[in-house]
């Protein structure tokens, strides 16, 4: 137990990950507002507790987001730690997937994301404190997978945006992290949390079309451990100094060197070209 229990605000709390981090900040005395779509699943996850505030959220609604925070900081009296977690997956190549699923995907994980932050952000900042941490993937740093691309380019925007926020956000006296999952074994294969486009070309059979059998092959068979990594995303808010970024898992570890070698490979390879094309009175 902690001498300084924080609020916490979690979104997609009531499974996977995300109840993985209830579980641990409620284990080491904090205070959690614990949100899904649907708020009985919540309590139905964790029991009643006064340290323990369950709201339904949808984060691509955003009067629900604005109803849910606003509950929270009346309860509690503020937030501490923000923990963007709530996603949707997608398997399907690039052509194959459709304008309704690849919006589908960015309302959630991007558009979502930007809904919640401007929600809480006015909180943290009238604290000067506070900790976001928002739930990328490997796939939003490594090289993009046959038939991941959109799930991976929300990832990759949800990163960028997070680059950006936390430039802007130390100065004000809050840490900014994005967290890097490998593969943990938690529902995220399951038809609850991953979409796979009904669109199928037959070109792409060998590529994306492998990527199809991945939910059946792999699912609750991940070699991450959500608690695991629970213990390491709570650690973030009690380092003196936490990182722009986490990555958790060994495969992640392996995948995102493989992505730093691969560019290191590449610069190095057309430097000359690069540098070419520069005016030539720049010196």
């Amino acid at each position: 137990m902690i001498d300084s229990p924080k609020v916490w605000f979690i979104t997609g709390a009531s499974r996977g990950l995300g109840a993985a981090v209830v579980t641990e900040a409620l284990a080491r005395g904090h205070r959690v507002v614990a949100t899904g779509r649907d708020a009985d699943a919540v309590r139905r996850a964790f029991p009643a507790a006064d340290s323990l505030l369950a709201l339904a959220l949808d984060v691509t609604d955003e009067q629900s987001v604005q109803a849910a925070v606003g509950a929270a900081v009346e309860h509690f009296g503020r937030i501490d730690v923000l923990v963007n977690n709530a996603g949707r997956g997608l398997i399907g190549a690039v052509e194959e997937v459709s304008d309704s699923a690849a919006r589908a995907v960015f309302d959630t994980n991007v558009f979502g994301v930007l809904t919640v932050q401007r929600a809480v952000l006015p909180t943290l900042r009238a604290q000067g404190s506070g900790h976001v941490i928002n739930i990328s993937s490997v796939g939003g740093f490594a090289r993009a997978a046959p038939g991941w691309g959109l799930y991976a380019s929300t990832k990759f925007a949800l990163e960028g945006l997070t680059e950006a926020l936390n430039a802007e956000l130390v100065p004000l006296g809050i840490n900014v992290t994005i967290v890097e999952p490998g593969g943990f074994r938690t529902d995220f294969l399951d038809g609850s949390s991953l979409h796979i486009e009904p669109t199928v070309i037959d070109d792409y059979a060998a590529t994306s079309g492998l990527t199809r059998g991945i939910p059946a092959e792999h699912n609750h068979a991940q070699r991450g451990d959500p608690a695991k990594a629970a213990i390491a995303i709570v650690d973030l808010t009690e380092a003196t100094d936490p990182p722009l970024r986490l990555q958790l898992g060994a495969d992640s570890v392996a995948r995102i060197e493989a992505k730093l070698a691969l560019v290191h490979t590449e610069l190095e390879t057309w430097r000359k070209v690069a540098l070419a094309t520069d005016h030539d009175d720049v010196v």
